[in-house]
């Protein structure tokens, strides 16, 4: 089973929030997932990212693939396939 990192989109019309899952490749983008790491609120004044480090890092250090916008979330946050990187990190842009 190919697992990705990906966005699943939550809210209403015209006002999306994100959930950060792991979910099977196969699946739709908003069908089953096995796990959720965390959410990401882009309409917000900074954009908002709340990421489970662990859970993360977990899901990477066993092959699973983020997509590009899940990898540069990731990024931001300090997130990395050998863990958290600073503690210091709020999440916020």
């Amino acid at each position: 089973m190919a697992v990705k990192l990906r966005l699943m989109r939550m809210g209403k019309k015209k006002q999306p929030t994100y959930r950060i899952v792991a979910a099977d490749s196969r699946s739709p983008r908003d069908g089953r997932f096995i796990e959720i790491l965390g959410t990401y609120q882009p309409r917000a004044d900074p954009s908002v990212i709340q990421i489970d480090g662990e859970k993360a890092a977990k899901w990477l250090a066993d092959g699973a693939q983020p997509t590009e916008r899940v990898a540069k979330l990731l990024k931001e946050s300090g997130v990395t396939a050998a863990g958290v990187a600073a503690p210091g990190v709020t999440g916020a842009k």
